[in-house]
């Protein structure tokens, strides 16, 4: 077993339907990238759509947050994720297991969300049952002299839960099956940055009103780059670089180099900091883009590494959480701020998320149908087609190994 994995058992079982789409509008998505056509308008405008994707795409694996949220042993933390709250706690083992938020006595949270404490047991404020960090009932006040309760029958629920370099993913439905074959794949693109190891420096927070594929969808491309992005061109030929091999795993991504005289991504290409020890010449040389099923965005720099995490609010609203994270190493250097990767980026972020929002009104207009995909945008294709196959019940990634569609 992993580090940082857990045993669970499953606790939540929805039945497949396939999504309320026309499945020939579906497979013409899935076509070969030159015959392929985008996803339906309804795909990002329909609520019922999207009731739809919160039962089953995001019902799996997803990124809920970062291990630095929750170092220390016996931290507890909760938070939102979807229409449930999850109680994350860091045991003295330094094991992080994930628990239902909701005590066994009479469903209490048994944390606010996105409030944190720290003790050697977890207490629900109602009536003070008691658990272990292990999530086992201990204490019950007023059942003194009664025999017959048995408190091994109501320990908390676990969640599946577990640590991917310094990411925290949840599967709230225990169905998923392993973190491993969900990230198949992309383990040799993220393995040198060392993620784990970087220290947050900066963190913007947003409110786009578009569909969380369109904000996807436009990460993965860099056909509009010369229209929208004359800072990130300056830095970056938007034509360069090339797609990843998806695999079996459940992503999708690319790289674009750097022009010459750039060292990063910053507004002239200077960089403030240092690069990320171990990295290849040629991870000093790009970034990489890299997009983990459903929410969570790693833009791979020479010198940092920034995060989008984005949990949808509506099919038309989509929160994000961006963060920039920098070696150690840079954080002594003398004069060292990180603004001069953020500065470029929440420029960039805000031409493509007016973008993104542009493209959500259109798709809303009443006129819009499923339109082409062009050939510089192969990262759109793979992702649709991964969002396509979702929608029939098949396995999320290109590489199928001859799997059994659900239903």
């Amino acid at each position: 077993m992993a580090p940082g994995s857990v045993v669970y058992r499953r606790t939540v079982t929805v039945p497949f339907t396939p999504a309320p789409l026309p499945a020939e509008a579906l497979e013409a998505v899935l076509q070969p990238l030159d015959r392929s056509r985008m996803l339906p308008p309804e795909a990002y405008t329909s609520e019922e759509v999207f009731a739809w994707e919160k039962a089953h795409l995001f019902s799996g694996w997803q990124c809920i947050g970062r291990s630095d949220s929750i170092p220390e042993p016996r931290m507890q933390r909760a938070e939102q994720v979807g229409d449930t709250s999850v109680l994350l706690v860091r045991g003295e083992d330094g094991v992080l297991r994930a628990f239902a938020n909701t005590c066994r006595h009479r469903g209490h949270e048994l944390l606010p969300c996105s409030s944190e404490v720290s003790g050697r047991a977890i207490r629900c404020p109602y009536h003070s049952w008691t658990f272990s960090l292990e999530g086992e009932l201990i204490g019950t006040p007023g059942y003194t002299g009664h025999p017959d309760f048995d408190k091994s029958q109501y320990p908390l629920r676990s969640l599946a839960v577990q640590e991917w370099h310094g990411w925290i993913f949840l599967d709230p439905s225990g169905a998923a099956g392993p973190l491993a074959a969900h990230l198949d794949g992309i383990e040799p693109r993220v393995v040198n940055y060392a993620p784990e190891d970087l220290v947050v420096q900066g963190r913007h927070e947003y409110v786009v009103q578009a569909n969380w594929k369109i904000v996807i969808e436009n990460y993965q491309e860099c056909y509009h780059c010369t229209s929208i992005h004359p800072e990130l061109c300056q830095v970056s030929p938007p034509d360069s670089g090339a797609n990843m091999d998806q695999g079996s795993g459940a992503w999708v991504g690319g790289w674009l180099d750097l022009r010459p005289h750039a060292v990063t991504m910053s507004l002239d290409g200077h960089s403030d900091g240092t690069f990320i020890p171990g990295l290849t010449e040629v991870e000093q040389r790009r970034v990489d883009y890299l997009a983990v099923f459903p929410n969570l965005l790693v833009s791979l720099h020479p010198d940092y590494v920034m995060t989008h995490r984005m949990v949808p609010l509506s099919a038309r609203e989509t929160w994000i959480e961006c963060l920039w994270a920098f070696p150690r190493e840079a954080l002594d250097l003398p004069g060292f701020t990180p603004d001069y990767a953020i500065d470029f980026w929440d420029i960039t972020n805000r031409q493509d998320w007016s973008a993104c929002e542009s493209v959500h009104r259109g798709l809303s207009s009443g006129f819009a149908s499923a339109g082409p995909i062009a050939p510089r945008e192969d990262g759109v294709h793979q992702f649709v087609s991964m969002i396509a196959r979702g929608y029939l019940g098949r396995p999320l990634g290109a590489v199928q190994h001859a799997l059994p569609a659900q239903g």
